[in-house]
């Protein structure tokens, strides 16, 4: 049941939307009762086989958390902790990585083991990493006596369940808690539906339109059949450095629209990121509930920077390696973590240098380039990860395509820009038409959150990069017949692409 589908549009969400209506003169168990069941109705309708993990993942969890609270301090309290920990943890890499140490052992060993046939359980990074912060924050006592049904809501809230946010306790827990009785809202419904709309339409229209060029010629670059072009080859890495944005950006917005229609906040996790001027400032726009988590659940822990800049680097290396590992069960995807941990490196060493030396800022139009162009290239062996999460794949089949596409990128493979072959797979107007207005789209307007920002759309926007709110405009949304007409507009354009489901790029971490 994707949010970008017929089944969700028009049948689940309406439905727990009137019967969430219906319910608001109940007791509040029951409104709380019925949004856990649809939320695991909805996980059941993607996994019906696995519903059984998540299920006793939150009953154990509960359970470990209301013990660790109340023995805090003891022996006792840490050993359960680490259990849990170990236990969340040791589930995860069962059944996301047995595939990866299998196909690792196989290539190191030639030993011939089979790969084992193990079905991921969707959502489960997402869902166990929510759990892991459940419990070091109860060991920390930041957690209250929660009910289970309560719990069991933060964790299956369908619109945060198969692809995140990394939603905290602390955030939805109070909120469900305030709107007791309080039904729908004409405010809540106009905002949200308006953002469930952006959201399709960066979906639909364009991460799905620009994966017509990306997909065939990483496909061409795998394959080995022909090099690809200079032109090809940035052709590919440009349209799915916007693909992979426009689809991110559009799962979010979808997510935190579904979650406004019954009041409910959800962290902001995209905020422009590629108008970033650093690799830090990147990584504070770029999923960043799972940056939030990584920052403090284990660089944190790890020591941070409190222990000298050659141990800040390491553990900036390790939590990158360890985010990289977390996106997907392949070593393009360690690979992936470590450019980025290198590139933070490089980014805290220039900062240390600009500091002791007086070295000048450089020009914000040059930073964010060179921002872009360093994620870009870091783009192209998570793209390439694909081919190694196959059955039938492996680490060699992605890092050749990876050094396929560098190769032709940068004209080691000839400097000819674009094939009479590459036109009969995409023309080349048809795949940079769309490269150079999605960059338009990400350089110079507005996002979502600010386009919304007189109705503080999701939580978290304070924290921002650029968290002055500064005047109101007059391009904001409002609830008037001016924006419905542009709210219509943009449905018109998905309904007239809405034939092919295109699943999102982060539902299969």
């Amino acid at each position: 049941m994707l949010f970008n589908s017929y089944i969700y549009l028009l049948l689940f969400l309406p439905i727990v939307l009137i019967g969430f209506q219906l319910l608001r003169r109940a007791p509040f168990r029951a409104s709380v009762s019925f949004l856990v069941l649809a939320s695991l109705f909805y996980y059941g309708w993607w996994d019906w086989k696995n519903l059984w993990i998540i299920g006793a993942s939150c009953g154990i969890n509960f359970f470990f958390g209301r013990y660790i609270a109340g023995h805090r301090a003891t022996k006792a309290g840490k050993a359960t902790l680490i259990t849990g920990i170990v236990a969340n943890l040791g589930v995860l890499a069962f059944y996301k990585y047995a595939g990866l140490i299998a196909k690792t052992i196989e290539s190191l060993t030639e030993a011939g083991l089979p790969a084992p046939t193990i079905i991921l359980p969707l959502g489960i990074s997402f869902f166990t990493f929510q759990q892991v912060a459940y419990l070091i924050d109860a060991w920390r006592g930041e957690t209250e006596e929660y009910h289970f049904s309560d719990y069991l809501l933060f964790v299956t809230f369908f619109p945060q369940l198969i692809a995140g946010p990394i939603v905290h306790h602390k955030e939805m827990l109070p909120q469900f808690q305030k709107g007791a009785g309080r039904g729908l809202r004409a405010t809540d419904l106009s905002i949200g539906t308006t953002i469930l709309i952006i959201g399709l339409f960066k979906k639909v229209v364009i991460a799905d339109y620009l994966a017509r060029t990306a997909t065939p010629f990483f496909d061409l670059a795998a394959s080995g059949d022909r090099h690809l072009t200079m032109g090809e080859a940035w052709a590919a890495t440009l349209s799915y450095t916007l693909q992979i944005y426009f689809d991110f950006s559009g799962y979010s917005d979808m997510a935190i629209g579904s979650a406004r229609l019954f009041g409910i906040r959800l962290p902001i996790n995209f905020h422009s990121p590629y108008k970033a001027t650093s690799i830090i400032d990147f990584w504070r726009r770029w999923h960043i509930t799972l940056s939030r988590f990584l920052r403090d659940y284990l660089y944190f822990p790890l020591g941070g920077n409190r222990k000298g800049p050659a141990r800040r680097y390491l553990n900036l290396m390790t939590t990158m390696l360890l985010g990289g590992l977390w996106h997907g069960a392949g070593w393009t995807f360690i690979l992936w973590g470590g450019l980025h941990g290198f590139y933070l490196c490089v980014n805290h060493a220039w900062h240390w240098l600009g500091r002791r030396f007086q070295i000048p800022s450089i020009p914000k139009p040059i930073a964010i380039f060179m921002t872009f162009f360093a994620v870009a290239i870091a783009w192209i062996p998570f793209r390439a990860g694909n081919y190694e999460a196959l059955a039938s794949g492996s680490m060699d089949d992605a890092m050749g395509a990876t050094k396929a596409i560098l190769s032709s990128m940068f004209g080691l493979n000839g400097t000819e820009f674009w094939s009479s072959a590459g036109m009969v797979i995409t023309p080349k107007t048809r795949a940079l038409r769309p490269i150079f207005l999605g960059l338009l789209l990400v350089w110079f307007l507005p996002n979502t959150q600010q386009f919304m920002r007189r109705y503080f759309p999701a939580l978290g926007m304070k924290e921002l990069p650029d968290a002055k709110l500064g005047p109101r405009r007059r391009w904001q949304w409002r609830p008037t017949y001016l924006f419905l007409a542009f709210v219509l507009i943009l449905l018109y354009a998905v309904g007239r692409d809405f034939d092919k489901l295109g699943e999102f790029i982060y539902f299969q971490f």
